[in-house]
């Protein structure tokens, strides 16, 4: 238990991570999606897509007690795919991860000319926008978002047998490959909030594709993040 006593796990990421770790040897798929730590935009709700911008304090503590789930998870010969943004591409070396391949594809969303503005401010011209209903003049929409995912998701299913893999991105474009993985349409990723730092396990369940655990966060400093 020193791996979760490390963690300092407590409540529901806990009892979570104790029951995938126990089917772990009985479970023949699992393809977890990790998000990067904090950085000054997300706490500011700020979209942030091209922009590369560092961790925070926080965001690289949120990333080591990221790195202390997974190795609770016990992954098998773990495939790691990241998204070519330098937080992204942090927060996988802070949480342990290693022999990373840069997946263009694992880029968040493209906010084109709503970068760097949060929903509060693009509502004043676009009334009740959403990034999943509405349209991104300059950036990305959601169809071209959904292929996206499908190509990333095509690209890791062969090896799923054989080990798990990992892919370490953004808030929008995991909870993308989340609504895809389950057979959604892309748009469904607005059910699937996901905080920084946080772990979603995908994988079957009967054959069916599911969702085994989602929004998994240590606590740090005693806080429940």
């Amino acid at each position: 238990m020193s791996e979760l006593d490390d963690a300092r796990l407590s409540g529901t990421a806990g009892e979570a991570v104790d029951s995938l770790r126990t089917a772990g040897a009985k479970a023949e798929v699992r393809l977890v999606l990790l998000r990067h730590g904090e950085t000054a935009w997300s706490t500011a709700r700020r979209h942030t897509g091209r922009t590369d911008l560092p961790l925070t304090e926080l965001g690289e503590e949120q990333a080591r007690g990221a790195g202390k789930l997974l190795a609770a998870l016990k992954l098998r010969d773990p495939l790691v795919l990241t998204s070519p943004r330098e937080r992204a591409i942090r927060t996988a070396a802070l949480a342990g991860l290693s022999d990373t391949v840069v997946d263009d594809d694992l880029a968040e969303w493209d906010y084109g000319d709503y970068e760097g503005l949060t929903t509060t401010q693009i509502r004043e011209t676009a009334p009740d926008w959403t990034i999943w209903t509405g349209e991104v003049p300059g950036g990305e929409s959601a169809a071209e978002v959904q292929a996206r995912a499908d190509r990333v998701l095509a690209s890791v299913v062969p090896a799923l047998p054989g080990r798990d893999t990992v892919l370490v991105g953004h808030g929008h474009f995991s909870r993308a490959l989340i609504a895809r993985w389950a057979e959604l349409d892309v748009r469904e990723g607005r059910r699937f909030a996901m905080s920084t730092g946080a772990i979603t396990v995908l994988g079957y369940e009967h054959d069916v594709r599911t969702v085994l655990a989602h929004n998994l966060v240590p606590n740090i400093d005693g806080v429940s993040l």
